[in-house]
């Protein structure tokens, strides 16, 4: 996920508002006790999630893929009075300790926490969302996307992480792996659909981020 010299990334982290206790508090918890905290989105993809919140201003939002609470908790902040976001993983184990910290942030009510196959619980799910923020496993990227497209409201957003797949997309002279394959073909599709509007930003993992028109 190297993608910047290590003295641009701490400069732009050092210019970039820092994380909340609380957000700190979650992020040493993940490094300390789950497994791959990598997934974790950080200081200044959260910061970027936030931002971009804040500008949507949505009512609804969607998360596939919630890890430990990080990225959830980042978005929540840009919620109108009363929005809603719900927010979908598989890991049941992880579920007491995601639901511990929705709860020390203040969003019992605005964060709807449920553990399934997103595959299975999406279509269950009525939209319209302002924003969806993909962020699961990578073999499913495009179904994601195919799934939720008509729950976005026109003008709405989507985001999808870990689209640069720790720079493996452009590495092609190499035997390329079912995840990374996964990857190049969300990043194609959604490029050439011509209903939605997109920017991929080299923001940590990358984030692919798609306007729907």
């Amino acid at each position: 996920m190297e993608f910047i010299p290590e003295d641009i990334q701490k400069y732009v982290e050092a210019h970039t508002d820092p994380e909340s206790e609380l957000l700190m508090d979650l992020n040493r918890e993940t490094h300390a006790k789950v497994m791959m905290p990598r997934m974790l989105s950080g200081h200044l993809q959260g910061r970027a999630l936030s931002m971009i919140s804040h500008m949507i201003k949505p009512s609804r939002i969607l998360e596939i893929g919630t890890y430990t609470g990080y990225s959830a908790l980042c978005m929540a902040e840009g919620l109108t009075e009363g929005g809603k976001l719900i927010t979908l993983d598989k890991n049941e184990e992880l579920e007491e300790m995601v639901r511990g910290y929705f709860e020390k942030a203040g969003y019992t009510n605005a964060i709807d926490f449920r553990i399934g196959n997103a595959i299975e619980l999406i279509p269950e799910i009525e939209g319209p969302f302002d924003l969806v923020f993909i962020d699961a496993d990578k073999a499913n990227y495009y179904n994601y996307f195919k799934l939720v497209f008509e729950k976005v409201r026109p003008g709405g957003f989507i985001i999808a992480d870990n689209v640069l797949w720790s720079g493996k997309v452009v590495q092609t002279e190499k035997k390329i792996d079912k995840d990374t394959q996964a990857i190049l073909d969300f990043n194609r599709l959604t490029h050439e659909d011509d209903r939605v509007e997109n920017v991929l930003l080299p923001i940590r993992d990358g984030l692919m981020v798609l306007r729907k028109k």
